[in-house]
């Protein structure tokens, strides 16, 4: 009997998306990062779980790379300019010579350690600095799971930075991977003229690609509003948003795959794809930013189900001593030497601060899909690097992930007087003439009186709800004010 059915597929895969999505609702009670549930249930379902037989590396990359797609662009589009401008050089310093140290240093050690006697690994040094590489890239999805779940807000700009160097630095990795294959495969050497044409090259492309693409996608959906105002029917609200949110994950896909046919850099062009696009004015952003949310959200998940089938547990456990060794090691020594070496320019950033980038060097997917490359391209021991980075990587969420929000309060990081932005759900059309903006307010703002109507709010300023604490209240002249209250005001341009 044929058990390989599409009734079977739909449904393994609905029990794991549900199972995962029900097991991962207590994961931050525990400071779990959620992505681990997935990866933990696909693991449990697996070929030394329930026995559900997945191998298929090829298709693993292809979903992973349609995957790394999404959520990279949807990190470009949460990625604010105004916010990034002023970690622009220690961020993209950490995602570019950041990496290259961390995949420098802890080959070395691997290197090092492969030729002692007792250990079950003999890589030789390019096969070294390879299994370095894919790890060298960090997780931000995670990091900042938590971080959001706990409403944390991070002192000295520290949570863009780790934005910006999440979002750009898996390129990185991604080009150190390819470049060593490559010359693991061709019997070749690694030259430093070699290596800097070709980062020019896969940055450059990557760059110019991912802006031009941005730009053209932008005047698409320029082209599509226009022809919508002249149609004789009115398009819905919600359909133009659907067809425009469609619109742009097609560009993604385009901006990879020109860019990468042009020797560029496809995932650092999404990235700057999604830059452009997401501090651009775009038609109802609130509704392309939840329909963004939850696609990202959705690879994200299933490719973590995904890997956790794709490994073989038993497997695992032939390399756990050594694998245990590079994971401590990178955690304890690799990260923080390449953070500080790096950032030792940056005078203004403390210590403590470095400290904590250093802590927050999670490992996640990316390194588990990059692991799949040197399998598919035949690499000498590709299943033993497959395992242990599947292994650092579990290590690095179980350690790291677990205990970011005690870091940031042990090194008193924290900020207990910053808000977060809140905007109460909603979204004025981009056409109209008016700003939202909030205030919470202060013993300060209540001196005058305590109701709206002793409040000297400037003219043309109309509060639409005030927020106190979990309830939302409906304004009127009379009604008395806390502080603490968050006034949600709509104001005229």
């Amino acid at each position: 009997m044929d058990y390989i059915t599409s009734e079977n597929i739909m449904l393994v895969g609905s029990v794991l998306l549900v199972a995962g999505v029900l097991i991962g609702k207590t994961s931050y009670r525990f400071g779990l990062p959620i992505l681990l549930i997935f990866l933990i249930v696909g693991m449990a379902f697996g070929t030394d779980g329930i026995g559900i037989q997945f191998s298929d590396m090829h298709t693993a990359q292809f979903i992973g790379m349609i995957a790394l797609c999404i959520i990279l662009f949807s990190g470009g589009m949460g990625t604010k300019l105004s916010a990034i401008r002023p970690v622009i050089v220690p961020g993209l310093i950490l995602s570019t010579v950041g990496v290259l140290l961390t995949a420098l240093v802890t080959g070395l050690f691997i290197w090092w350690l492969s030729g002692m006697s007792w250990t079950n690994i003999h890589f030789a040094f390019l096969p070294s600095l390879l299994l370095a590489a894919t790890m060298s890239s960090t997780d931000s999805a995670s990091v900042f799971g938590i971080l959001g779940s706990q409403k944390v807000a991070l002192r000295n700009n520290l949570r863009p930075m780790l934005e910006l160097e999440s979002g750009s630095n898996d390129p990185m990795a991604y080009m150190l991977t390819i470049l060593l294959i490559e010359a693991i495969s061709y019997g070749g050497g690694l030259s430093a003229g070699g290596i800097l044409i070709e980062l020019i090259l896969q940055f450059g492309v990557g760059a110019a690609g991912g802006f031009l693409i941005g730009k053209f996608t932008l005047w698409l959906i320029g082209v599509y509003c226009r022809m919508g105002r002249s149609s004789a029917a009115k398009e819905d609200a919600s359909q133009a948003t659907s067809m425009i949110s469609i619109l742009m994950i097609g560009c993604v896909f385009l901006t990879f795959a020109v860019t990468t046919a042009l020797a560029g850099n496809g995932y650092l062009a999404v990235y700057i794809c999604g830059i452009i696009l997401g501090n651009a004015k775009l038609p109802n952003h609130r509704g392309i930013a939840k329909f963004l949310d939850g696609m990202t959200w959705l690879a994200q998940i299933v490719v973590f189900l995904m890997l956790g089938l794709l490994v073989n547990p038993h497997e695992m456990i032939d390399v756990a001593a050594v694998s245990l060794l590079i994971g401590v090691f990178m955690i304890l020594v690799g990260r923080p030497l390449s953070v500080f070496l790096s950032l030792l320019p940056m005078r203004k950033i403390s210590a403590r601060s470095k400290l904590f980038v250093s802590w927050v060097g999670l490992r996640g997917a990316v390194p588990i899909i990059f692991a799949t490359y040197p399998v598919v391209a035949g690499i000498d021991g590709a299943g033993q690097i497959f395992n242990i980075v599947f292994f650092v990587t579990l290590l690095s969420l179980l350690v790291q992930g677990t205990t970011v929000i005690a870091s940031a309060r042990r090194l008193k990081l924290i900020d207990p007087d910053a808000r977060e932005e809140e905007d109460f759900g909603v979204e004025l059309d981009d056409e109209l003439p008016t700003t939202l903006q909030t205030l919470t307010l202060t013993e300060e703002h209540l001196e005058g009186g305590s109701t709206l109507r002793d409040m000297n709010l400037p003219a043309g300023s109309l509060v639409m709800m005030i927020r106190r604490g979990t309830r939302y209240i409906v304004p009127n002249g009379s009604r008395r004010l806390q502080p603490g209250d968050t006034l949600l005001i709509i104001k005229e341009e």
